[in-house]
């Protein structure tokens, strides 16, 4: 079975003197994510890992956790998807194994060191090389999201078919205004890198 691993860490989560602004945020995000408790779990208090079963969305579901995280003052996120097989099923995800694990975990510990905040490991390296590439360039953006672009982004993946309009209202603003923190987000072009993410995944897992 192919699935998907996302495993992340809170950067600048020690600088909160409440880590319950946070971790209430965390919890919402991932049970956004998986309403199904056993597919994610948060240890060593501001490290997380979920399982994305629909590998195809584990893109745009880490620009999801990126999108809500930095929606609170002064952090952001590490994020690395892994992608492969899973061999073991367990009853909470700590409790699973595969690749999809292995790379994810994997992955994480060198972004540390990379000083990076995104990366993908699959069984392919020339996909891996490249995706990385793109998220390094996407980085760019996301990295420089302020809490209203975070939130506009947050807000436009939660509802994919609302008018800015009616995201506007959402949360008391214009439609000018929506309209400007998603072009100030590059949230048409990570839709665009979304879409390729998904043809260059399905090509992987088909091939």
């Amino acid at each position: 079975m192919i699935t998907s691993v996302i495993t992340g860490d809170i950067i600048k989560s020690r600088h909160q003197n409440d880590p319950n602004i946070w971790l209430d945020t965390l919890k919402q995000t991932l049970t956004h994510l998986s309403s199904e408790k056993k597919y994610w779990d948060i240890y060593r208090g501001d490290s997380f890992q979920i399982e994305i079963r629909d590998y195809l969305a584990s893109f745009i579901c880490a620009v999801y956790l990126k999108a809500c995280i930095k929606s609170i003052h002064g952090l952001d996120v590490r994020l690395a998807i892994g992608i492969g097989d899973k061999t073991y099923d367990g009853e909470k995800v700590s409790e699973s194994t595969g690749e999809a694990f292995i790379f994810s975990g994997e992955t994480l510990e060198s972004l540390k060191k990379e000083k990076q905040n995104l990366q993908i490991r699959t069984t392919k390296l020339d996909l891996d090389n490249e995706l990385n590439l793109y998220f390094k360039l996407a980085l760019i953006a996301m990295d420089n999201w302020t809490i209203n672009t975070a939130e506009i982004v947050k807000l436009s993946i939660e509802n994919p078919d609302a008018l800015q309009s009616e995201l506007g209202k959402l949360i008391g603003i214009n439609q000018n205004a929506v309209s400007t923190r998603q072009k100030r987000a590059y949230l048409n072009e990570i839709n665009e890198l979304d879409l390729m993410y998904r043809e260059k995944i399905q090509d992987l897992i088909t091939s």
